[in-house]
């Protein structure tokens, strides 16, 4: 039966693409690389390969195969995922497969005590699923306080009146005014009881009302007229609201400023208590700037503070990758921080500010924390980069004590893990693949991480039985010479290595995560269906995107339109000299968002390499962007470097064919980022295409802005008229 599906997928194959034989893999093959039979793999050519220069029917033709290739590739690629139903005492769960195109399903039953599976005749009742005796990791570190407030001992209620501070008996009898100085300018608020009632800490705050950012929606159905839309939007350099922070005693009717400045970045902070000595308690400030990071203790019987934690950095600290958890009945602190180049966990004594051990250490990052447990003094997290023969953003999970000792690889196989623990947490499901290896899920103990069972293997058989390739992981050095620089390769079905492809690069530069993807989707993407065309598409993650060393994130410090353009040039070059049919005298990019702006950046700063550039919804200029991304990498104040930086700025630079695409109700970019690059342009007597899309939100172009960014690559680097719709060509 396998024999015959192949061979039927081939003849179909064959039908769709006009090679009389299906693909399979040569000797110098790539894992899931297809390459014509009788060769000895793309380097078995001895003559240069010629330019790809297609006909204008061939191109038509790739047209209509694409379409046909895109249905073809829905819903190909089976049993990728497992999402398991628990039992009510964690001894058993089911899941369902879709096994074909035709949707059927089934129901497969797993016996985690016996190591079993089995099929069943149908599905069964829910479960409820649940979590018992660990803590996760929550994120909170900017609290909100409700402005009326009961204390904890129900004897005293502490509310916000005509601005200021009122506290009164719960029983009842006459609130006593603790502030006199409130106004609607200036009102008192955020009010937060201590644990033993003794305490109410509030904020004489400052408020800051954001100006607004404003579009027209044009095409709204009933009217005639466009419809002005507004809304709040904080910018680099906009001022924030400010907190005054105050203690108020209801027994003896005692109001206290703290003595520390005021808190001018963010809200107001969640305070942290002590266990057994309610008079104290803690509070984190991150500077403007992303420079510094503290932890405050405050006595509140005196208002006086001291710090316990003091993190500063000459580039930046990332906010949001900052891991804190408080263990109150130890008082202790575990945090993250990149202080010797990497990404680590370390744990704090909160009386002293002492270190008391590194929790993690070496040349590999923590990614994430799962949870904790307190009675055991266990950390449960997921890394990247502890094995040096693998590719460094593979993520693997791990359980560690709290003193750095009893490290236990939980997903001890190559590739990208995702897990999944039971409610109890005494089993758990890891799901391995890489991009080209199909996922296989296996039933781990988390006692040792023993595997119990393989759950599930992907079955891709379908998908490359149609012709398609899997994309292929590659590596080559960045600008210093040592880094490696990752990416992903995907090249059209009907691939010939005697013909040179035309390049285009999918790029997002933002230094917030990294972004090939690693893991087996099983999803026919866009840069796949770009590839049809008669491209390779690629997608890179250069310096100054994260997930790697404090050193290759830094890169991106006031510096954003680096983009880790050297890096991206280096390794699309090392592509080509291992694969001489990528033609790199015909390279574009595309992207949104960041991407938009990195796009755009291509052909201002690299105009000498990339010739065609598609830019969606792009933050051209940082000073127009949203404040908390913008600062967080630009740094504060907004200086000289945010203008020289500007895609706006450097619109006279353009090299090569641009098209613009924006959406005139964009509510993460401005729109009017886009429209100021279109004016500069114009200024400066530049050519290029622009695309306002009518009623549409921070897109890609959605499915008609997809078609436009085809056909432009299509005239642009292959140098053919794409279809005239309009005229019925497709």
């Amino acid at each position: 039966m396998k024999r015959l599906l192949l061979v039927q997928g081939g003849l179909l194959f064959a039908l769709l693409t006009g090679h009389a034989q299906p693909f399979s893999g040569g000797a110098n093959a790539s894992p899931g690389m297809k390459v014509p039979l009788g060769t000895n793999g793309p380097l078995a050519t001895k003559v240069p390969p010629a330019p790809y220069q297609p006909s204008r029917a061939e191109v038509l033709e790739r047209y209509k195969r694409a379409k046909l290739l895109d249905s073809l590739a829905t819903r190909s690629i089976f049993k990728a995922t497992v999402r398991p139903h628990w039992s009510e005492d964690n001894t058993s769960f089911w899941y369902r497969n879709i096994i074909n195109r035709d949707s059927v399903k089934e129901y497969i039953y797993v016996d985690v005590v016996r190591g079993t599976r089995k099929k069943l005749d149908a599905e069964p009742a829910d479960t409820v699923t649940r979590r018992t005796g660990f803590t996760r990791w929550t994120g909170r570190r900017w609290a909100s306080f409700a402005t009326d407030s009961v204390s904890p001992d129900k004897q005293w209620v502490a509310v916000v009146r005509d601005n200021n501070v009122y506290i009164r008996p719960a029983e009842g009898g006459d609130a006593v005014a603790f502030t006199r100085d409130g106004s609607e300018d200036k009102p008192y608020g955020q009010l937060a009881w201590s644990p033993d009632s003794k305490y109410v800490v509030g904020y004489h705050v400052t408020p800051v009302r954001d100006s607004a950012v404003y579009y027209v929606l044009s095409s709204v159905a009933g009217t005639t007229r466009g419809v002005l839309k507004k809304r709040p939007y904080k910018q680099p350099g906009d001022p924030f609201t400010t907190y005054e922070m105050f203690l108020f005693r209801p027994l003896d009717k005692k109001t206290t400023k703290v003595n520390t400045p005021v808190l001018d970045f963010f809200g107001a902070p969640e305070l942290h208590w002590r266990a057994r000595e309610s008079r104290y308690f803690t509070f984190e400030r991150v500077e403007r700037g992303h420079q510094r990071f503290r932890v405050s203790e405050v006595d509140a019987s005196s208002g006086e503070t001291r710090t316990v934690v003091d993190e500063k950095t000459n580039t930046f600290i990332y906010e949001s990758r900052l891991f804190t958890y408080y263990l109150p009945e130890t008082n202790e602190l575990l945090m993250t921080s990149e202080k010797d180049g990497w990404q680590h966990l370390y744990l704090v004594d909160l009386l002293t500010g002492s270190q008391k051990a590194e929790v993690t250490k070496g040349n590999w990052i923590v990614r994430n924390i799962d949870s904790i447990d307190a009675k055991k003094r266990e950390v449960w997290f997921s890394a990247s980069g502890m094995d040096p023969d693998e590719d460094p953003y593979y993520i693997h999970y791990y359980r560690i004590g709290f003193d750095g000792g009893h490290l236990v690889s939980l997903t001890p196989s190559k590739g990208n893990h995702i897990v999944s623990y039971s409610p109890d947490r005494k089993y758990y499901l890891d799901a391995c693949s890489e991009i080209n290896v199909p996922t296989v899920t296996e039933l781990r103990r988390t006692a040792d991480g023993k595997k119990v069972l393989e759950v599930e293997r992907a079955d891709a058989e379908a998908y490359l039985a149609a012709g398609f390739q899997f994309p292929e992981p590659f590596h080559a050095k960045g600008r210093d010479g040592v880094t490696d620089i990752w990416g992903v390769i995907v090249r059209p079905v009907d691939f010939d290595p005697a013909r040179r492809y035309p390049v285009i690069e999918n790029i997002y530069a933002g230094p917030q995560d990294a972004f090939v993807p690693k893991d087996f989707t099983g999803r026919y993407g866009e840069m796949q269906s770009i590839a049809q065309m008669g491209f390779i598409v690629v997608q890179i993650d250069g310096m100054g995107t994260a997930n790697r060393s404090k050193a290759f994130h830094d890169v991106c410090w006031h510096n954003l339109a680096d983009a880790g353009f050297p890096d991206r040039i280096l390794w699309i070059k090392a592509m080509a000299a291992k694969y001489p049919y990528a033609d790199i005298d015909r390279v574009g990019l595309y992207g949104t968002s960041a991407g938009g702006q990195n796009s755009l950046g291509g052909l201002l700063f690299h105009g000498d390499f990339y010739k065609a550039a598609v830019s969606s919804c792009g933050c051209h200029d940082n000073r127009i962007d949203k404040q908390w991304w913008n600062e967080q990498w630009m740094g504060y104040p907004v200086g000289k470097h945010y203008d020289e930086q500007s895609n706006v700025t450097n619109a006279w630079r353009l090299r090569g064919d641009l098209l613009l695409m924006v959406g005139e109700a964009d509510n993460n970019v401005p729109p009017e980022s886009t429209y100021r690059v279109a004016d500069a342009l114009i200024k400066s007597g530049k050519t290029f295409e622009f695309l306002p899309l009518p009623g549409s939100d921070h897109t890609d172009g959605g499915p008609y802005g997809r078609v436009e960014r085809r056909d432009f690559f299509v005239r642009h680097l292959l140098g053919v008229e794409p279809p005239h719709r309009n005229d019925g060509e497709l």
